[in-house]
This record gives C-alpha cells, sequence and structure tokens, in this order.
C-alpha cells in the first residue's frame, strides 16, 4: 500500500464514471440469475444457451445475453459457447452447495432498503436517514424477520471463529447473553463448541422465533433461552461469562454505543469478556473497501450509524469500564471482532 500522501494517477479515464452509474445492472443480473436458477443449471451442466435456456424456462437470446454479462462481470466463466462457473460461484451461488448465498438476495434486494438510495442527496444534506421513525433500527422493525431469515447463509462462516474467539479455550460451564441474537447462528455456535455453555438471546419476538428455530435445528435448543425486547431496555439477568453483539454496534452513534457498552459491563462476571462482530475500517476511513464503504450503509438507513475503526470502538470499550482491547480480523470477511475484558 503506498504511504504518499498523494496517490498515483493515470490518464484520465471515464470509465469509473461510467461502469459506477451502470452498476445498477450487475446487481439485477445477478438477482435475475438466481431467480431463474441459472446457476444450478450451470452446474448441473452441460452449460450451452439451448440447455440452459430449457432448464431455466427462458428465452435462448435472453440467456445468451445474461450469461455473457455475468461472464464479463466475472461472475461465471465462458469457454467456446458453454458457460461454466467460478470457483466463487460454484461455492455461493449454486444452490446444491451448503454455503450457497442466494437466500441473501432476498435481504439485501429488499426495495425498503434501496428507497434511501433515490433520495442520497438530501441525506447527505441532513446527514441521517429520510427513512421514517428511527430508520432499521426502528423498534420492532420486520426487516430484522427477514434479515433474520436471509442473512444466515453470509453469516455462518463466521460463527466458528467467532466462538473460537469468545470461548478462548473454556470447556466448562458458561453463560453468554447473545445481544440482538437475530437467526442466533453466533450464539448457537457457540453453544455446539461447548456442551457446557447456556445462551440468552435477546431480540424483537418475531426474530427470536428465528433463533430459535435454529437453536433446534442444530441440537442446542435445551441450552438456548429467549429474552425477547429491546437490548437498551431489557433486564439482561446474568451475570455472564461473555455477551455477544454482533453487527450491532454500527447502527448507532457513539454515546448510544458507550451506553450500551457500560450496560453490558455492568452484567459480566469479573473476567468476562465482551466480543462485538464489526464492519472496521482502517484509519484512513477508505480501507479495506467493503469494511469502509459499509458507513454508506449506515448513513443511508441509520440516524446516526457508522463504521467505526478499531481506535475508536477501542475508546468506547475503554470509557465503558473495559480494558485489554484487542482486535481480531476474520479472514477473508470483512469483519473484525473486538474483545474487551471486565
Amino acid at each position: 500500500m503506498s504511504t504518499s500522501p498523494h496517490p498515483p494517477t493515470g490518464a484520465p479515464n471515464p470509465g469509473v464514471v461510467f461502469e459506477t452509474l451502470m452498476a445498477y445492472q450487475r446487481t439485477a443480473a445477478l438477482r435475475a440469475a438466481i431467480e431463474l436458477d441459472l446457476f444450478k443449471a450451470i452446474g448441473e451442466g452441460p452449460g450451452d444457451v439451448q440447455s440452459l435456456a430449457r432448464q431455466c424456462s427462458a428465452s435462448e437470446r435472453g440467456i445468451r445475453i445474461l450469461c455473457d454479462y455475468l461472464t464479463i462481470v466475472g461472475v461465471i466463466k465462458k469457454d467456446g459457447s458453454s458457460y461454466y462457473h467460478t470457483p466463487s460461484s460454484a461455492l455461493f451461488l449454486d444452490p446444491r452447495s451448503p454455503t450457497c448465498l442466494a437466500a441473501t438476495a432476498r435481504f439485501l434486494g429488499d426495495p425498503h432498503l434501496h428507497e434511501p438510495y433515490e433520495q442520497l442527496a438530501e441525506i447527505v444534506r441532513k446527514g441521517t436517514t429520510i427513512l421514517p421513525g428511527q430508520g432499521t433500527v426502528e423498534p420492532g422493525n420486520p426487516v430484522w424477520v427477514e434479515f433474520a431469515h436471509s442473512m444466515a447463509p453470509m453469516m455462518a462462516p463466521l460463527a466458528a471463529p467467532l466462538g473460537t474467539i469468545v470461548l478462548d479455550g473454556h470447556n466448562g460451564p458458561v453463560k453468554v447473553l447473545d445481544i440482538a441474537a437475530g437467526h442466533g447462528l453466533f450464539g448457537i455456535e457457540v453453544a455446539k463448541q461447548n456442551p457446557q455453555a447456556h445462551i440468552v438471546a435477546v431480540d424483537w419476538p418475531a426474530v427470536l422465533e428465528v433463533a430459535h428455530a435454529n437453536a433446534h435445528k442444530a441440537g442446542v435448543a435445551d441450552r438456548y433461552t429467549r429474552l425477547p425486547g429491546s437490548a437498551f431496555e431489557v433486564d439482561y439477568g446474568g451475570p455472564y461469562d461473555a455477551v455477544l453483539l454482533t453487527n450491532f454496534l454500527h447502527h448507532f452513534d457513539v454515546p448510544t454505543c458507550t451506553g450500551l457498552l457500560k450496560k453490558v459491563h455492568a452484567v459480566l462476571k469479573p473476567g468476562g469478556r465482551a466480543a462485538a462482530l464489526e464492519f472496521v475500517p482502517n484509519e484512513d476511513r477508505v480501507s479495506p473497501p467493503m469494511a469502509a464503504s459499509f458507513s454508506m450503509t449506515m448513513l443511508a438507513s441509520t440516524p446516526a450509524g457508522d463504521a467505526y475503526t478499531f481506535r475508536e470502538l477501542e475508546s468506547m470499550y475503554r470509557d465503558a469500564g473495559f480494558r485489554n482491547v484487542s482486535e481480531h480480523p476474520i479472514a477473508p470477511s470483512p469483519h473484525t471482532v473486538v474483545v474487551g475484558y471486565k
């Protein structure tokens, strides 16, 4: 990475402008391919236009142009007149793969999530979302039920490393609070890694129905307790050995996050730990790209959320009374686990 204060520039090129203006086509093409079951058809072969059109109940012209476009943007590959999976499309888009992310398109493609971007200039002027109420953090917002159903495949690969970090080798009885549990996979993974772990999950009642169903499927429902309500208002009980805050702090401003962390600190046992899973950009706030760009999502959808740097998160933790705050990037994802101890 260059350390120069003036990054190198090439010859002027309008390509980046046109590519950005036309980026909506990439989203539409991927969602159309998922809807048509194109990736399953490619995986089953033989991959020629005629076969794919028949398998997808679509026109040959439409399939040819869609497949060529997906090849151009690097989603699939073309050899002669036939189309094949790339390693990424085979793993993440073929519905026969256990790590398929196609269901995630339902949530990320929700029109309610796209709506604010039609008025992004006004949002930038105001510095806050134009969505009604508190945006996506409005109490009981039904968007989180869809999140719990749809985003589990995307989050699943993070669960095992998070569980390892949180447990830190502890094999005996532990009590873990999972705040904003969503699909529940993170708390469930802790329970799977430690047969003596008991999980208490906090979220809205309808969301917890999804989490509990996932706990039942995983065989840990007998060690999984639901605590419905707002993370800011519900009595956590306790004390706890660990608290999970997964994809939650970025929805709020610094004082709100610090106040919540103080509440978390109060219910931890001495030596207990709080683990937040977050998009953590570098101090330059423009790298790495996916973590840094998450700030835009928070600008559009929340009153005051942000993607916080580790230094900012560390300051919140310390102001809430935590010590030994550390960061643990989970490669190759854009996420980092931030851990602090009481």
